[in-house]
């Protein structure tokens, strides 16, 4: 089992797949996803990371956290979120998390928290259809009805659906697709939305209910693994050229040194 990301929700907007039509997308932004502790068996009863995401002032940071952070030798975050892992999946304080962690076409499950609603009565809160539009019906057409029971029980049960809060609470979906991710631009497209307001942190794993692609790396995405750009050539080729440069002008130099000697002589 591998670790899941922390990552912010830009919005929607929507891209064109092969065939032309248009799919439309949640942006995800990975902002410097690290290691910030591991938790252990042995030592906690459970084997998990801890990540961080987004960075936090200082000065909004307890001391006690200051000092957690600085010993992970990471910078304060503003979001931290723990994922369990198998044993095999464990990953070093201080490693960053890349959107190539997962890949085109893999399912994942996304937790946030939903957009909050305020005060809303009962039938935009639990989809009731309300009371009758006439007969005998007045001034209370969007009520939900009855309440309780008679004298037996002669009480309300606990959860019964009326009017209340609603949003602002946790919310997971599961199974949705993985259109493309960009390491450039640290961004995860989602198919379709994803609970939460924009600029709200979601929680993204691999989803529990289908098998994880063989092509997601294991254990995890890192930026260590990445290969460089190609715009970057690597210290090798930088060694070689420099070395020709100088076999170049070294020669040069020895092909100009008989004409030099040949001009003083002239000259003399």
């Amino acid at each position: 089992m591998r670790s899941g990301i922390i990552a912010r929700k830009l919005g929607m907007t929507r891209v064109f797949n092969d065939a032309g039509h248009h799919v439309p997308v949640t942006v995800l932004k990975l902002d410097d996803v690290q290691v910030v502790a591991v938790r252990s068996k042995d030592r906690d009863g459970y084997t998990a990371v801890q990540l961080g995401a987004g960075v936090a002032k200082a000065k909004n940071v307890s001391k006690p956290m200051r000092g957690h952070f600085a010993k992970a030798n990471v910078l304060p975050k503003a979001k931290l979120a723990e994922f369990r892992v198998g044993d095999d999946a464990v990953l070093e304080i201080g490693s960053t998390l890349v959107p190539s962690h997962f890949v085109a076409g893999q399912k994942v499950d996304v937790v946030g928290t939903t957009q909050g609603k305020g005060f809303a009565g009962a039938m935009k809160r639990h989809n009731f259809a309300g009371l009758r539009a006439s007969h005998g019906v007045s001034v209370s057409h969007r009520s939900h009805g009855s309440t309780g029971q008679c004298q037996d029980p002669g009480k309300v049960f606990k959860g019964k659906k009326m009017a209340g809060h609603m949003g602002a609470s946790r919310n997971t979906t599961q199974n949705i697709e993985v259109v493309a991710v960009d390491n450039d631009e640290g961004v995860v497209l989602l198919c379709g939305s994803v609970p939460g307001p924009k600029n709200g942190w979601v929680l993204i794993s691999d989803a529990i209910k289908v098998a994880r692609p063989d092509a997601a790396p294991f254990p995890a995405g890192l930026l260590s693994d990445l290969a460089p750009s190609s715009d970057e050539a690597p210290a090798e080729d930088v060694a070689a050229e420099e070395s020709a440069v100088d076999a170049v002008s070294s020669d040069e130099a020895v092909a100009e040194a008989p004409a030099a000697a040949d001009a003083e002589a002239e000259k003399e």
